[in-house]
């Protein structure tokens, strides 16, 4: 099996569960800690600090805030 198919249910999966949370700030942590998961199984310890980053950036700037007042 090629190693893109072996973690391919694991990437999803950190996709389905990234970025969960209403404000700025809950989704930029759910983002990396995401990230940060998926980016270790991967990468390794390398992988998981870019996951994180990643991963955060991604879930603040995906925040929806123009349906909450908490932003």
């Amino acid at each position: 099996m090629s190693p893109i198919l072996k973690f391919a249910p694991l990437v999803g999966a950190g996709l389905l569960l990234a970025a969960c949370g209403t404000t700025v700030t809950e989704r930029a942590a759910t983002g990396a800690l995401g990230g940060a998961a998926v980016g270790a199984a991967v990468g390794g310890g390398d992988g998981a600090l870019a996951g994180a980053a990643i991963g955060g950036v991604a879930g603040a700037a995906t925040t929806n805030c123009r349906n909450t007042r908490r932003c």
